[in-house]
């Protein structure tokens, strides 16, 4: 299973970017997608997640600034920014938590990072 992440780059203040993730693989289901970010000297943190069923979850930081939609027919999640700060500027990771096969435990993958710089 890869987590194919994109969208990350420079934007000013008050701009908006979207960043996409598409899980690819042997892939029974999947339970969970969402984004979390690492901010130097931070530990990772959510930002928002969205399961199968379109329940949404998002970080207080970024409530009312962020959207996460999702594809399940195309196991791919997206996540608008808008509003951005210099506080979003991170490193975005990508998350599913999915079953390979029918009986299998729910297993966390990660994608490769996307960096997201928010500065004039």
């Amino acid at each position: 299973v890869q987590l194919q992440a994109s969208g990350g780059g420079l934007v000013q203040p008050g701009g908006s970017l979207r960043l996409s993730c598409t899980a690819s693989g042997s892939i029974f289901s999947v339970s969970v997608m969402g984004w979390y970010r690492d901010v130097p000297g931070k530990q990772r943190e959510l930002v928002a997640t969205i399961s199968s069923a379109n329940i949404t979850n998002y970080a207080d930081s970024v409530e009312g600034r962020f959207t996460i939609s999702g594809d399940n027919a195309k196991n791919t999640v997206y996540l608008h920014m808008n509003s951005l700060k210099p506080e979003d500027t991170a490193v975005y990771y990508c998350n599913s938590r999915l079953r390979r096969r029918r009986n299998d435990f729910v297993i966390n993958y990660w994608g490769q990072g996307t960096e997201v710089t928010v500065s004039s």
